[in-house]
């Protein structure tokens, strides 16, 4: 399988010494994106208040390879110990999207929390895609589920 090749490109306004998206490890799934802030929020940071969402820009436009997205993930570490998640996880990033990349972050901590410029804040996945045809049918096969909605899979 070839490596796809994300091109990447900075705003005017964006800090050129805020890293690129990268992988910590290399086994790892997700690059870091980073905070990114705009020059009148870089000294102070965004407070993102319990129950608050905002989105966090990272300064960058993508290209992401035809047939792949970019699906964006919370940080573990950031969601066990703030409650910082994503209010739409995960955030998928289509091929044709050329627009600014922002992550949209969501506090469902209890306390107040310190976005600062240049913090990892989210990470990206990219996967292949596989588009489908929708046909309209008269009737569906049947399996051991059937019809059992969510919580039908387990067992007491």
């Amino acid at each position: 399988m070839t490596t796809p090749i994300i091109r990447v490109l900075r705003e005017d306004w964006a800090d050129p010494e805020i890293a690129l998206p990268r992988y910590e490890t290399a086994d790892a799934a997700g690059a870091d994106l980073r905070a990114n802030l705009p020059p009148e929020d870089r000294k102070a940071g965004v407070t993102l208040y319990p129950m608050q969402r905002t989105i966090v820009p990272t300064g960058l436009r993508i290209e992401i390879p035809r047939g792949f997205e970019m699906q964006i993930r919370p940080r573990s570490g950031l969601a066990f110990k703030h409650g910082i998640s994503l209010a739409n996880t995960p955030g998928t990033i289509d091929a044709d999207y050329r627009g600014p990349l922002g992550v949209l972050l969501i506090n469902l901590g209890r306390e107040p929390y310190l976005i600062e410029h240049g913090a990892r804040i989210a990470q990206a996945v990219i996967a292949p895609v596989l588009q489908a045809g929708f046909e309209l049918s008269d009737a569906l096969s049947d399996t051991d589920r059937g019809a059992g909605g969510f919580g039908s899979t387990g067992k007491a």
